[in-house]
């Protein structure tokens, strides 16, 4: 079962995943900003999750908050950040699927 640490964690290294982005977004071209955006819009909404998670965990610690609310946010999270670090990975594996292409 997750606990709120595990949700500051998660959120934390969400932190740190949304900080290349912004690199990328920077540095994207018009041919790149649509797949740009999306990536954009997509790690905003997971870290949306991330804040509602840890609203709800100060919201439980202060005992304004129902345990199960908690834990549903928390679960979401987990979910959020599972998905992204999926996407990373395919990302990852394509590249270096590409970079042993022979030219």
């Amino acid at each position: 079962m997750p606990s709120p640490i595990a949700a500051a964690n998660a959120y934390a290294a969400l932190s740190r995943l949304t900080e290349p982005s912004a690199a990328l977004a920077k540095g994207a071209g018009t041919d790149g900003g649509n797949f740009t955006s999306v990536l954009k819009e997509a790690l905003g909404a997971v870290a949306e999750v991330g804040k509602k998670s840890d609203t709800q965990t100060q919201a439980m610690a202060a005992g304004k908050a129902n345990i199960v609310d908690v834990v549903t946010a928390v679960a979401e999270t987990d979910v959020a950040i599972d998905s992204v670090v999926a996407v990373r990975d395919r990302v990852i594996q394509a590249y270096e699927e590409i970079m042993k292409m022979p030219i």
